[in-house]
């Protein structure tokens, strides 16, 4: 009978150790799927116990994503690059290029067009050179086998000093209501047009990763090119389309941020933009290494990090460590992203 007893005793061991393992992995996978959004729910709680109706009305929550709608913009177009398994460090550059060009082109054709067609005319142009630029790029990459991270840090210091000396190390402004109108202006007499492009943005690269063949194609590279090579699947193709998403969002972050500034300046203009929507998609799950993430992730990343920044200047932190505690939080979601991995 004591047998028994210890022969049961002994079978439960493995069964409570499996039914742990599976507790474990369901905690791990919501935390994985989740869990910046429940970070980005706390957050909110606490910014708003902490600065109360300061932090949680209307204008204030306008103004969060009015100011990092444009780095948004270009982190929901980072994401495919990083989940493609590469990098682009010369979107920051590029967007003062293409803003510049843009705005000489609007205000050279407005007489001709006149104001509502020129400013038409320009976005048009704007984001098709943007797309052409990261295209680029993308080819360079995938035919000229050179890693992304050195590429396009080449191409950052080609932008950045091409406009400087196309600018003469100034800026170009415009004066043309009708583009300025682009993003000076609220829907409804409510909403900033910003905030518009933004969700619009997410919207459609939601859906491209989500539904299209050509989003899972993309994860499919970064998680395991060689399989997807032999699968059939024309693997520089998706890397190229991947950078010209990328440039789509940058034309259209282009567009947006230099029609709401009425200007571009070829020296300060942009500087950061490249690390922090790299920072804004790390932090929403997308994974360096490539092959994985969301862009549901992402917006909550970009939320996250834009709240942060919000709360910190309602309390007085000195701007200075600002950047330190947005640092720290990026690094634990690498952690985090590593410790993952690991399991």
């Amino acid at each position: 009978m004591q047998n028994k007893d210890n022969k049961d005793k002994a079978a439960g061991k493995p069964l409570r150790s499996s039914v742990a393992a599976i507790n474990r992995a369901r905690v791990s996978s919501f935390f994985s799927n989740y869990g910046v959004i429940v970070f980005t729910v706390l957050l909110i709680i606490v910014a708003t116990i902490i600065n109360g109706s300061t932090f949680f009305n209307w204008n204030n929550l306008f103004n969060i994503l009015r100011s990092n709608a444009t780095i948004g913009i270009i982190a929901f177009g980072m994401a495919f690059v990083i989940i493609s398994g590469n990098i682009d460090l010369s979107v920051s550059s590029q967007l003062v290029a293409v803003s510049a060009v843009t705005l000489t082109f609007v205000d050279l054709v407005t007489p001709v067009l006149g104001p509502v067609l020129s400013s038409a005319a320009a976005v048009i142009v704007g984001i098709g050179m943007s797309c052409a630029l990261s295209g680029l790029v993308g080819v360079l990459v995938t035919k000229g086998r050179v890693p992304s991270f050195i590429v396009t840090l080449g191409m950052q210091y080609i932008y950045r000093s091409l406009c400087r000396e196309f600018m003469s190390g100034g800026g170009f402004t415009t004066s043309t209501d009708a583009y300025l109108k682009i993003s000076n202006h609220s829907l409804f007499g409510v909403i900033p047009m910003p905030i518009i492009y933004f969700a619009l943005m997410f919207l459609l690269y939601f859906y491209i990763s989500k539904y299209t063949k050509l989003g899972r194609h993309i994860y499919a590279v970064g998680s395991n090119e060689k399989a997807t090579r032999l699968s059939g699947i024309n693997t520089d193709t998706i890397r190229i389309i991947s950078f010209v998403l990328l440039g789509f969002a940058v034309g259209v972050a282009s567009i947006t941020e230099s029609s709401r500034m009425g200007s571009i300046n070829s020296t300060s203009s942009g500087v950061g933009y490249e690390l922090n929507a790299i920072a804004m998609a790390v932090v929403g799950g997308i994974a360096m290494e490539g092959g994985k993430g969301r862009i549901v992730g992402v917006l909550f990343g970009i939320l996250t990090l834009g709240i942060i920044n919000n709360m910190l200047n309602l309390i007085g932190v000195s701007p200075q460590i600002v950047d330190a505690i947005r640092g720290v939080i990026i690094v634990l979601a690498v952690l985090l992203q590593r410790k993952e991995k690991d399991r």
